[in-house]
């Protein structure tokens, strides 16, 4: 495995030169190349990788198609396409861009699937049922294929990056559903930021039925600067890049607070991916506390999602399983999603009790806020340089949310057990 981890910020110059360095033997002629990416609701320096890719692989191919592992993210618009890949990006001579569409039969192919038993095992007997794996294509067709992933503390699978741009990245509903109702049920505390998780033994056990050759450039980063890469095979990477990505992006506090204001970023154009402002700060807010959403430029729940959410509203996990039968028709992948932004919490003789209260103050309007059970506040009320400092008491700003995590010093974490 080659790798570069000087100790500070990697300069964008020298990150172009590792790449090209890492990737000098990667590719054949005549090879049809395929690259998965992320979209730009990762931190990642895009537009300096998509360079290197196209100077020093895509000349070397046949053919150099880039993916975006959307999983079910909307798909990007040219504009989008155009800040996250760099200007001209669609005239690069032997480079074709697509991105992943989820529910797309004629671009999804059936490779295999965990059985029953498979799952039990490696779910620890949560969940027990025969998985198919779709995935795209091009995974299947491409004779070499590189997956490019940032590696951050992740609410599903515990740390992003790695197989997970294939499962669920660039695969079919099915697995996705699985693999984040299998999170869900174990409860975001309990996951995020740790390596070895039952969902990445699901992810990793998916990845064995694909046979096309592959490798990864794991990257880590601390906010916009990359500090750590990776490039090898695929796992090999993502671990090294995880055990990098602990310790730069968890963050250890000495008291739980009472109030957290979580301040997301322009990335998260939806609450589907601002959720994350939630689930990277649950452990450090006290039993009974606040957290507030702080994104006076969201609008929307998910254009892919919201009729679903809006339908079931936003509920601790224990509601989901209290009453499946009522849930039945919802994919649990949204469950999932609404159980991770309510956080956890208990029923108790038929009444709901979340450990936090969550709250919204962004553009979505406080009807449908509380339609879909969660707080309100006007955002234009927030007063955010009022709450700086002011940590002794109990409150918590963070700005750029989503991809920090934050963590009790004294390792403990909330429970529902306890609750």
């Amino acid at each position: 495995m080659n790798r570069f981890t000087p100790g500070r910020s990697i300069g964008l110059t020298e990150l172009g030169a590792f790449i090209a360095e890492s990737l000098s033997d990667f590719g054949r002629a005549g090879e049809h190349v395929l690259v998965v990416v992320p979209d730009d609701t990762r931190t990642i320096p895009m537009p300096t990788v998509f360079d290197a890719l196209c100077a020093h692989v895509a000349p070397r191919v046949k053919r150099m198609t880039v993916l975006i592992a959307l999983g079910t993210h909307p798909s990007m618009t040219t504009d989008e396409l155009t800040a996250h890949l760099g200007e001209g990006w669609d005239r690069r001579l032997g480079v074709h861009v697509a991105q992943h569409d989820w529910r797309g039969d004629d671009v999804l192919q059936h490779v295999g699937e965990i059985s029953a038993d498979e799952l039990a095992e490696l779910s620890g007997g949560l969940l027990a049922e025969d998985v198919p794996i779709r995935i795209h294509r091009l995974a299947i067709e491409a004779d070499r294929i590189l997956i490019v992933n940032p590696v951050f503390p992740h609410e599903v699978v515990g740390f992003s990056g790695g197989h997970k741009y294939f499962f669920p990245g660039i695969a079919g509903p099915e697995i996705l559903d699985v693999s984040h109702w299998l999170g869900a049920l174990i409860t975001n505390p309990k996951v995020n930021g740790h390596a070895d998780t039952p969902v990445r033994a699901l992810i990793e056990r998916a990845a064995e039925r694909i046979d096309t050759p592959r490798a990864g450039l794991s990257l880590v980063m601390r906010r916009h600067d990359p500090v750590g890469l990776f490039f090898g095979e695929v796992f090999e990477a993502w671990t090294a890049a995880a055990e990098l990505s602990a310790e730069t992006n968890i963050r250890w506090v000495d008291r739980p607070h009472d109030t957290v204001l979580s301040i997301a970023p322009p990335m998260y154009r939806e609450l589907w991916t601002a959720g994350k402002c939630m689930y990277k700060l649950e452990p450090v807010v006290a039993d009974g506390g606040r957290l507030i959403i702080v994104a006076p430029h969201l609008h929307e729940i998910s254009p892919t999602h919201g009729e679903l959410i809006r339908r079931v509203g936003y509920h601790t996990r224990d509601v989901f399983l209290s009453d499946p039968a009522r849930y039945a028709d919802v994919p649990r992948a949204v469950l999932a999603h609404s159980t991770h932004v309510k956080g956890i919490g208990s029923v108790v003789d038929g009444i709901e009790r979340p450990r936090i209260d969550v709250v919204l103050a962004t553009g979505i309007s406080e009807d449908v806020c509380h339609d879909i059970n969660l707080g309100y506040a006007d955002v234009a009320s927030i007063d955010i340089e009022a709450h700086k400092g002011r940590e002794d008491e109990g409150i918590l700003v963070v700005p750029n949310a989503g991809e920090m995590l934050y963590r009790l010093a004294d390792g403990t974490v909330p429970d529902i057990d306890r609750l």
